[in-house]
């Protein structure tokens, strides 16, 4: 759960930022594109504007605004998003455009869920939370909507769940009852298969408790194609509910209501658009998410993200148009990915398609990195720079290697302009994760959302930035993170720049690379 960000102090921390945000320093933003390429040791850093990406923003607003204040997949807000950068990109660039589609489902909560259970006739109100650690149940990620007008049975199913003689032995039958299933060796997709199978009403999969991390309810997913309500529940009312039903005179049930924003599938969209120059064969990908959260317009995410990947490929065809500017050995394709904020859905899709693609550019094959960017004007920003090394241990050692070499780019910009900057884990929260699964090396900035700016990182900031210039100390990267306040309002103009100036400079520094391969893995 992310905290409540106080409004005196918000007040305060938009104040320090004032310069940023006033009209002249909007003049000042606008004419500094015209300084010397070789102050930003990079022409495509010295070619993007910012005020074009802030009125890439101020659209984005727009959208939302029309749209109930939200961008969030499966809403008018999302489609008038991807109209939005296919005319940009149709109008401003000589890039081929590629559309993709695949239907997803939300699993969005409309409220908070209900769970309550009936022993020996007494019946206890559980504890639903966003912090784990305080809920006894947590919603399982494409469960079902229900809403169940009286108790329902439970019943325990032997072993793990795991077998159909698991769930033939269940006693009672596991038809029409809720099904207890305690987490197991098999994943929750098998588990939840075979409760759809012998035709539960609901499942409730419960913590194992084998370890302190084990106590809690778990992070679950199910497949898309799921039919069945669920629950994940802590270990202790696991094993409640399990030594209740196993007495047939305490005649166990619980109730269960789930109210979803969407079940029902809708169709959702990825946008590509490919340089016409390049080896396809040698791609570099450059990818943002362009869906908002239901609660707000997500301007910083990620829009942010959304508008300086626009940029950026904007800026590349000006470059292109030139007679004085090389164009790149390799092929330049920026994506902009559907559903991230429901499971990473478009990104995941792409790298599905590609893995199965056999035509010439398409496949994933043909990727040599991917540069990911999500989340780069949060207000109480950071200069986020994803550590390669922090990749998780079964990544393919090269693409740890070449990921932590993107990360040295990244950083050798910061420390060459004299501006702090921090080093991030990689948390396969973002749409990086399907291609860093997969031995892409992958890199990418990120200014923070609900991690907490410390004294020590003010301090350090304040020594490059000049004094006060840190933001806020004891407060989140962006208080407004998946709020309805993530609003324009909520972009530091300031750090954003920059974090487009370091973006350009990357890609353009790898897609001058001789041998990028060779140079990523060497």
């Amino acid at each position: 759960m992310k905290k409540h960000f106080v409004a005196a102090a918000l007040l305060g921390f938009l104040f320090q930022f004032t310069y940023f945000r006033s009209s002249t320093a909007k003049s000042v933003l606008i004419n500094d594109r015209y300084r010397n390429e070789r102050s930003l040791d990079s022409t495509l850093a010295g070619s993007v504007r910012i005020d074009e990406a802030m009125e890439h923003l101020n659209e984005l607003q727009r959208i939302a605004t029309a749209a109930n204040g939200t961008r969030a997949a499966g809403t008018p807000g999302f489609n008038h998003t991807l109209d939005y950068l296919t005319n940009y990109l149709s109008a401003n660039t000589n890039f081929k455009i590629i559309k993709s589609f695949f239907h997803a489902r939300d699993h969005t909560l409309k409220h908070d869920p209900i769970l309550q259970s009936s022993i020996g006739g007494n019946v206890t109100n559980h504890t639903y939370s966003e912090d784990l650690s305080l809920s006894e149940f947590f919603k399982v990620r494409y469960s079902t909507s229900v809403n169940f007008s009286n108790f329902i049975p439970i019943t325990v199913i032997p072993n793990v769940g795991c077998s159909d003689a698991d769930w033939i032995s269940a006693n009672p039958p596991a038809s029409g009852l809720v099904a207890l299933v305690k987490r197991a060796g098999c994943s929750f997709i098998e588990q939840s298969m075979l409760a759809t199978k012998f035709n539960v009403a609901a499942l409730l999969l419960y913590n194992d408790g084998t370890s302190a991390n084990r106590m809690s309810p778990m992070i679950v997913r199910l497949g898309q194609n799921n039919t069945i309500p669920a629950f994940s529940l802590s270990f202790s009312l696991g094993e409640r509910l399990v030594n209740a039903a196993q007495n047939p005179s305490n005649k166990a049930s619980v109730r269960i209501v789930i109210t979803l924003m969407n079940d029902k599938p809708f169709p959702i969209g990825n946008i590509c658009a490919d340089t016409p120059t390049g080896d396809p064969t040698q791609t570099i990908v450059i990818g943002s998410h362009s869906d908002s959260v239901h609660s707000g317009p997500g301007i910083n995410d990620n829009g942010s993200g959304s508008a300086a990947n626009l940029a950026w490929a904007v800026a590349v065809a000006r470059l292109f148009q030139t007679t004085t500017y090389t164009k790149y050995k390799y092929r330049l394709r920026f994506c902009w990915w559907g559903a991230e904020e429901i499971g990473l859905l478009g990104s995941y899709f792409h790298v599905a398609q590609a893995q199965n693609s056999t035509v010439v550019g398409e496949r994933l094959t043909d990727y040599v990195t991917y540069l990911n960017f999500d989340m780069l004007g949060s207000p109480n920003f950071m200069f986020g720079i994803y550590d390669g090394r922090t990749a998780e241990n079964d990544t393919t050692p090269l693409a740890i290697v070449g990921s932590y070499k993107i990360s040295e780019v990244f950083r050798d910009w910061f420390i060459r302009q004299n501006l702090p900057w921090d080093f991030v884990e990689f948390g396969y929260g973002s749409d990086y994760a399907p291609f860093l699964i997969q031995g892409i090396p992958v890199g990418g900035l990120y200014s923070g959302s609900s991690e907490i700016k410390t004294q020590e990182q003010c301090d350090r900031y304040d020594q490059f930035l000049g004094q006060g210039k840190c933001g806020m100390i004891n407060v989140d990267h962006d208080p407004c993170y998946h709020k309805a306040c993530d609003s324009i309002q909520n972009i530091n103009v300031f750090g954003y720049e920059k974090m487009i100036q370091a973006g350009a400079y990357t890609i353009e520094s790898l897609a001058r690379q001789p041998d990028l391969k060779s140079w990523l893995y060497s």
